[in-house]
């Protein structure tokens, strides 16, 4: 049958205005929004999407209704609305109040504030006075340098005395059973002194350059070495006493030769095929300790000394220099003078600080020197170096004639008389005609050959060829 509708509210030949409002809002089978999970209303939300405006879908919620979307946030910088203030941290608790001075208050403590003995508030207060305060500041900084001159940096090499005291105090609570004589003490002291020197100084510093200086009668002369040339200068003349011990000869002689000390020394350059090394200071030092332990039998220290100043030392162990002899006692002081000397040569060298020796031992090499000046002299009388005696001066052995007084001042000082017309002479203060004043470090360094004679600091009185002779005799001293 024509023209009827089927369930659906379409007709079997169209779908005109009418068959469209039978399924319209008001129509049998829906209301146009659909209810939940009816069939119409599925089928037009999954062709057409969720409410989209004139899609025939979901026209949105309802008045009031909450999004189901959020909407994007606004900046609140959009807004024009003014920024929220924000968060305060919580206030530090007040500080303590600072320490208020008047100037003359704040000057007065500039002392204190140099020796930082001010108060922690006391020297915040003259810290900031000092910025802005141009007197303060520069009396200030006067204080501070004054301070830094109290406290003057100290060395921290040993007092060359230590060792002597250390051993003084041992030998007052247990004397040795062998002492060691007064006349071997000072280069028993000197050995040690320069043995220490040796152990501080590095492998490439036993190749400094040292420069030997004596004075050969003429004038300053000197002769280039190392510090390993000079441990063996001192080894080989060393061997001088140790031979006159009956001890092994460090150059290995044994010929009844007397050479020099400068003849043993080229001697012992020439055997080695090489410079010396730092292997020679073990020799050298055990050499220097047999040399004290075996003197220490020989004599009697006290009677050894008494029969030296009487002169009587035809009797004494005596020592060979080649050209003159020395008795034991004389020949350790004067190896002992030599040894200090070249210390101070080798400290020179490798930069290191180098004193005197002991006062009382400083005397004994004084008192030696003193004793050889008119030997000394003498020889440069025969030699034409000196101004000879006339026959008015000529006096007997024994007899006093003129003299010169030696006044050596300082630690290890003391006073001479140098007889000047013969070496037998004895000097006299009745026929003193000239008189020379000298440091004991500079009469040393004089009779070393370390300060020529015209150099040398002497306050001088009297005969001026008398004073002259006399410093050239006192140079003369010295040898290689």
């Amino acid at each position: 049958m024509t023209g009827g509708t089927d369930r659906s509210g379409a007709s079997d030949e169209g779908n005109g205005p009418e068959d469209q409002r039978a399924d319209g809002p008001g129509g049998e089978h829906g209301d146009g929004l659909g209810e939940p999970g009816s069939r119409g209303s599925g089928e037009r939300r999954d062709a057409h999407g969720p409410g989209l405006p004139g899609t025939g879908g979901d026209a949105g919620p309802p008045p009031g209704a909450p999004p189901r979307i959020p909407t994007p946030r606004t900046s609140v910088e959009d807004t024009g609305l003014p920024l929220p203030e924000p968060a305060l941290a919580p206030a530090a608790p007040p500080g303590p109040t600072p320490l208020v001075l008047e100037h003359r208050v704040l000057k007065s403590l500039l002392g204190a504030w140099a020796l930082a003995a001010c108060s922690t508030d006391e020297t915040t207060a003259v810290e900031e006075h000092l910025g802005h305060c141009g007197p303060c500041a520069d009396e200030a900084l006067r204080l501070r340098e004054a301070v830094g001159l109290l406290h003057p940096p100290e060395s921290l090499d040993l007092d060359p005395a230590l060792r002597t005291r250390v051993l003084t105090s041992c030998l007052d609570r247990r004397p040795p059973r062998i002492p060691v004589p007064e006349w071997a003490a000072p280069y028993d002291a000197e050995t040690a002194r320069l043995d220490a020197l040796l152990q501080d100084i590095g492998g490439s510093e036993w190749h400094a350059p040292v420069r030997l200086r004596w004075f050969d009668g003429l004038g300053p002369t000197s002769r280039r070495t190392t510090v390993a040339g000079v441990i063996a200068h001192l080894l080989s003349v060393d061997g001088l006493v140790a031979v006159a011990l009956g001890l092994d000869d460090p150059l290995g002689r044994t010929g009844a030769g007397r050479p020099t000390p400068q003849e043993r020394t080229e001697a012992y350059w020439r055997a080695s095929n090489v410079p010396p090394t730092r292997s020679v200071r073990g020799p050298w030092r055990e050499q220097s300790h047999t040399i004290v332990r075996t003197a220490s039998f020989v004599e009697s220290g006290a009677a050894h000394a008494r029969a030296v100043e009487r002169g009587e030392v035809s009797g004494l162990l005596g020592v060979s220099y080649g050209g003159f002899e020395l008795p034991l006692s004389d020949s350790l002081v004067d190896r002992a003078f030599e040894c200090w000397v070249h210390a101070g040569d080798i400290a020179d060298a490798v930069d290191y600080p180098y004193g005197p020796p002991a006062p009382r031992h400083l005397h004994r090499m004084i008192d030696l020197g003193a004793r050889m000046l008119p030997v000394s002299l003498a020889e440069r009388r025969r030699a034409g170096l000196a101004a000879p005696s006339s026959d008015r001066h000529l006096v007997a052995a024994g007899a006093p004639g003129r003299s010169l007084r030696l006044e050596i001042e300082g630690s290890g000082g003391g006073e001479w008389l140098i007889p000047l017309d013969s070496p037998g002479a004895v000097g006299s203060a009745e026929y003193e005609v000239a008189h020379v004043a000298l440091d004991g470090v500079e009469f040393c360094r004089l009779a070393a050959g370390h300060v020529s004679p015209e150099e040398a600091a002497a306050g001088q009185d009297g005969d001026r060829e008398a004073i002259r002779d006399v410093l050239f005799a006192a140079a003369s001293l010295s040898r290689i």
